[in-house]
């Protein structure tokens, strides 16, 4: 698996980029957090003749899921979140006029619901899906144990930086326990590299 980081817009979120060589997947594509610029993400896909095959967010804050529309409109893929996260993507729009002062999008709902899964297939390798609320209620990261990658959206940051828990939504207990889910993981071997929201990635 190929992993291409795309720094977007005001507040500098990480978008990912998924693809692979292997048989029956070369011309496939996954994005994680398609941040605010999702017109952009199309020319890189048809640029490459790449069909995007999945949109996952790690949660639905609204720097994470402005350029949404235009991925779904162009491709009709699949939005996977926790849909505890709903409410957010129904006032991103909201929330990006107020933080940004910017206009925005609508919103499209998501389509399938990850807090009912434990596994996904993507581009041929088994990723496991970690719920980890706090920074919001439908809060996940993405583990693939074959590669040791997490995926840790706001969760987790480098520095042992974590995400914001004095949101009314959020809860800082939860977040702990969280915390301690995925410190577990990393003592168990099951992840090195850390692939956050904003930042650089890094190795534990």
């Amino acid at each position: 698996m190929q992993i291409e980081t795309f720094v977007l817009g005001d507040l500098q979120t990480n978008c990912y980029l998924l693809t692979s060589n292997a048989a029956g997947f070369e011309n496939s594509a996954i994005i994680i957090d398609p941040a605010d610029d999702g017109d952009f993400l199309n020319d890189e896909l048809l640029h490459r003749g790449l069909k995007l095959q999945n949109i996952i967010l790690t949660h639905g804050h609204f720097d994470h899921c402005l350029g949404l529309l235009s991925l779904k409109s162009a491709w009709g893929t699949p939005i996977m979140m926790n849909f505890a996260d709903q409410f957010l993507l129904e006032k991103a729009q909201a929330s990006a006029a107020h933080w940004l002062g910017t206009k925005s999008d609508p919103i499209p709902p998501a389509d399938f619901d990850l807090a009912k899964t434990k596994n996904l297939d993507i581009l041929g390798e088994e990723i496991e899906i970690i719920q980890t609320p706090g920074h919001t209620p439908g809060s996940i990261c993405l583990l693939n144990k074959k590669e040791k990658i997490l995926f840790s959206g706001d969760t987790i940051f480098a520095n042992g930086n974590i995400g914001r828990t004095d949101f009314a939504y959020s809860d800082g207990k939860k977040m702990s326990k969280s915390l301690e889910k995925l410190k577990e993981l990393n003592q168990q071997g099951y992840y090195g590299q850390v692939y956050p929201g904003h930042g650089e990635s890094y190795f534990l």
